[in-house]
């Protein structure tokens, strides 16, 4: 497996395009994305946990469900369509039967993603400027994914993207993808939208079967601030025209795809953690030694989202006693004097506690290992062979700031 430079349009046959309709209010920056694939595309989804759903999760999980296939994602950034009732789902059909008139194809065959201020209704006279605009300038460049990648962006400071090729059968299979999401984010999926594309031939089921296991590594091991979205939205196309041999069972080969799922999908992860409102450092959280992943995952998750420890690494403060008190209540049972920390980062590495207890270690140093852009915590309970890792990011001024007026 390489990764390569490449996004939404890396792999056969998925083209892209974005423009500006006004969506968003007081910016000047595009605000609708199009993925689009020159031939229908096996489909694979995951959605937010929150019992309030946006329209376009709603139509989405929908299509996913009855397994019809796809050949368009039409994406809109600036509005969510989240609360917004009968007439949400009725601009989700309008745009789908849009889409499908001018490609000629079904509305059943077209995805729809949200995201923005939750409460506004969508214009539909924008969204369709917008669909014909977008399905007459559709490329395969690199150049127009970025320009994608940029249009889906709200409060993100960077755009979000990741490409990986690989071999199946003695053929090049590629694989791109391209996200966003930067405040709202929370385990069980975040206030991001991720669409992944590849060209190689699969089944419907094992592409379902792939995505939804890899997210509880991946997707589901983020936090930025504890908020679960209304429109978290996870979609993985495979349109098969790498012309591997069809992927039908769990072998070598479907391994290999999970392998280069997982590389895309924890690079995008990453890149949103690390992209968190105000963040000044990506923060992971490492547990190892434990006596199951369940155990692994909930004490790495319940570190990340310290609020206490956050604020702690932003201030590159080595308190290590809130990260054992976060382990302490994540309820997870583990052996409190049995614990190892340490603190990582191009700093170096430094051990800071020693079975449950302060080791002589220098507040300098740690400082100094803190002071870096991307921290990573280490957490040994010593109880098994799993391990579990989660990503987060720093608690700053800058994140209140952001939040306090987000809509005005």
């Amino acid at each position: 497996m390489e990764k390569i430079d490449g996004g939404i349009t890396a792999a056969k046959g998925f083209m892209a395009s974005s423009t500006r309709v006004g969506l968003k209010k007081n910016s000047k920056n595009r605000d609708m994305a199009m993925i689009f694939s020159s031939s229908p595309a096996e489909v694979a989804g995951v959605f937010t946990t929150n019992l309030v759903k946006a329209a376009p999760v709603v139509w989405d999980k929908k299509i996913v469900d009855s397994g019809n296939r796809a050949s368009v994602v039409i994406i809109n950034s600036g509005i969510a369509n989240a609360c917004t009732g009968e007439k949400g789902m009725k601009i989700c059909q309008e745009t789908a039967d849009e889409a499908a008139e001018f490609f000629g194809m079904y509305p059943e065959n077209v995805l729809i993603c949200s995201t923005g201020v939750i409460g506004q209704q969508i214009p539909m006279n924008k969204i369709s400027e917008g669909i014909k605009t977008m399905g007459e300038t559709l490329w395969a460049k690199r150049n127009v994914a970025l320009e994608a990648a940029k249009a889906i962006m709200t409060t993100d400071t960077v755009p979000k993207e990741s490409a990986v090729t690989f071999e199946i059968g003695g053929k090049k299979v590629s694989m791109g993808g391209m996200c966003k999401g930067s405040g709202m984010i929370h385990p069980n999926m975040c206030t991001m939208l991720c669409f992944i594309v590849t060209d190689c031939a699969i089944s419907k089921a094992l592409l379902q079967k792939a995505l939804s296991d890899d997210v509880q590594d991946t997707f589901n091991m983020i936090s930025v601030d504890g908020d679960t979205s209304t429109n978290d939205t996870v979609l993985l196309l495979a349109n098969g025209q790498a012309g591997n041999p069809r992927i039908e069972e769990e072998g070598e080969d479907y391994r290999t795809f999970c392998e280069a799922l997982h590389t895309v999908m924890e690079d995008l992860c990453k890149k949103i953690a690390g992209d968190g409102e105000g963040c000044t450092a990506l923060f992971e959280v490492k547990v190892v030694h434990a006596a199951d992943k369940a155990q692994a995952r909930t004490l790495a998750k319940s570190v990340v989202t310290s609020s206490l420890t956050k604020a702690a690494i932003f201030g590159h403060d080595a308190n290590w006693g809130r990260i054992l008190c976060a382990m302490g209540y994540s309820g997870a049972d583990f052996d409190p004097e049995k614990t190892d920390i340490w603190f990582e980062s191009e700093g170096g590495s430094l051990q800071i506690v020693k079975d449950g207890t302060a080791t002589d270690y220098s507040e300098e140093e740690a400082t100094k290992i803190l002071s870096h852009p991307a921290v990573t915590a280490v957490c040994d309970i010593k109880a098994g062979e799993e391990t579990a890792v989660a990503w987060g990011c720093d608690l700053t001024y800058d994140y209140v700031k952001i939040n306090a007026d987000y809509r005005s």
